[in-house]
């Protein structure tokens, strides 16, 4: 129990209003982006700057309070709120500034990619991110970040010139190239487990325009299709990606009606070169195994940021499971397709991000992300409104997850991870492992930042 009177000056010294759990906010304050995930914190501060994280640490440390720090909310494994705990929230701290000269961009740690991408888009920039905008920007940034613009540019990590961020006890450090350069390492795909980062600096690229969208092709060519990207992919340029996904096709537009709700395979295409030869790029695919369906057409790079959005809302039951592949080897592919002759339900599904090009170029050790030599981060995901489903989506997602592991290369991007354990975070890391886990020693000793993919201090 923690006296009244320590809340209340604990109240005094923030900006935002604390909820506690007797509040009318305190419901829906306490949701996190996976339903699958409930948990009941004691109290949640929302925060409206550093100086707000900073008498969040202090109260925390002086009342033996557990912390948990949430951004977007959108974590796989609901880390961004604990039992019992204090829910340091930071989508108060939402802004974005741009710098056009200097192609960089400022941005709050309580800000989602929409916000970056609505900003620097009318400038003709775009920063690496995902493949959904409603995610935060620190959660994804902090395990590294992967998506459409990942051969081209790398992952967002390579993309991070600097971050503020309040460490575990209480006090403001800037670490960048030039600062505090160990930490500035081990942020870079480290997770949440040195500090809470208030304000991120990126390097922003020339965006605007992307010829994007969707392929499906009818199941029995799945696996030929498949064939025929394990190489493209390897030697397409790099303004080039795609990731494969086998999926349920969903009930509305682009969608013809005759393929809602059927199993299929896709490649979702992300083009930033000169769109007038986009289409000559796939032409390959097009005479080889031809599309049932496609939409690849030129459009605003937050289009595509956004098109998965009003499919995947928050509040639907998640289960995911994850590795990296170096190989899509022919028995792979035909596990692949059992898997998705069963996918459970609509939302349901597997995706095969590329994660070479660009992201190869930067070294195993030159941040905290370990596989840059793999080709590919699977990511398999059960997924369903409906909390009866839980059981089932659950199953799939594991049995999926078990019959590739063996193809795998050993670890997984962390932000695809549910609470896995520390065998499969030190997998992740690899080699990493020892150093992180010597820099959180020395900023977080005792392991306050605990709520997380966590490294213990050694």
């Amino acid at each position: 129990m923690i006296p009244q009177e320590a809340i209340a000056t604990f109240q005094s010294q923030l900006r935002g209003t604390l909820i506690m759990k007797e509040d009318a906010a305190y419901e829906d304050a306490r949701q996190v982006y996976n339903a699958m995930i409930s948990r009941y914190p004691a109290m949640i501060a929302p925060c409206c700057d550093a100086a707000d994280v900073m008498a969040c640490i202090r109260f925390a440390r002086e009342n033996g309070l557990k912390v948990s720090v949430r951004g977007g909310g959108h974590n796989a494994a609901g880390l961004g709120v604990c039992d019992d705990g204090l829910v340091i929230d930071l989508s108060g701290i939402r802004y974005v500034q741009v710098d056009p000269g200097a192609r960089t961009v400022r941005v709050g740690g309580g800000c989602l990619w929409s916000d970056v991408d609505h900003a620097t888009h009318p400038f003709g920039l775009a920063v690496p991110s995902g493949i959904i905008s409603s995610t935060g920007v620190g959660g994804l940034t902090l395990g590294g970040g992967l998506g459409h613009l990942t051969r081209k540019y790398g992952l967002t990590i390579d993309n991070l010139l600097s971050v503020d961020i309040v460490l575990a006890d209480g006090t403001f450090v800037v670490a960048s190239a030039e600062e505090n350069t160990d930490l500035y390492w081990a942020v870079r795909g480290g997770g949440g487990n040195f500090g809470v980062v208030t304000s991120f600096v990126f390097q922003a690229h020339p965006v605007k325009t992307v010829c994007a969208g969707p392929m499906l092709w009818e199941l029995e060519d799945a696996a030929e299709v498949m064939k025929w990207y394990r190489e493209f992919i390897k030697e397409a340029p790099e303004e080039m990606t795609g990731f494969l996904a086998v999926m349920t096709v969903p009930p509305g537009p682009p969608f013809p009606e005759p393929l809602h709700l059927k199993k299929m395979c896709a490649i979702v295409w992300c083009y930033t070169g000169a769109m007038e030869e986009a289409d000559t790029i796939l032409q390959g695919i097009r005479a080889y195994r031809p599309p049932a369906f496609e939409f690849f057409v030129p459009m605003p790079f937050p289009m595509l940021q956004g098109m998965f959005d009003a499919l995947y809302p928050k509040g639907h039951q998640w289960y995911w499971k994850a590795d990296f592949f170096k190989e899509l080897s022919d028995e792979a592919i035909g596990l692949h397709i059992d898997f998705a002759k069963t996918l459970p339900t609509m939302h349901s599904t597997m995706h095969l991000y590329p994660v070479n090009g660009a992201a190869q170029r930067v070294g195993s050790t030159e941040t905290p992300w370990n596989f840059r030599d793999a080709v590919w981060s699977q990511v398999i995901v059960g997924v369903d409104p409906d909390p009866a489903s839980k059981e089932t989506i659950t199953a799939w997602a594991k049995a999926y997850y078990d019959a590739l592991h063996p193809y795998g290369a050993g670890g997984a991007y962390v932000n695809f991870m549910m609470e896995e354990g520390e065998d499969r975070v030190r997998a992740t890391y690899g080699a990493n492992y020892e150093r992180l886990a010597q820099i959180k020693a020395k900023y977080d000793p005792d392991n306050f930042f605990r709520v997380n993919q966590n490294i213990a201090p050694r």
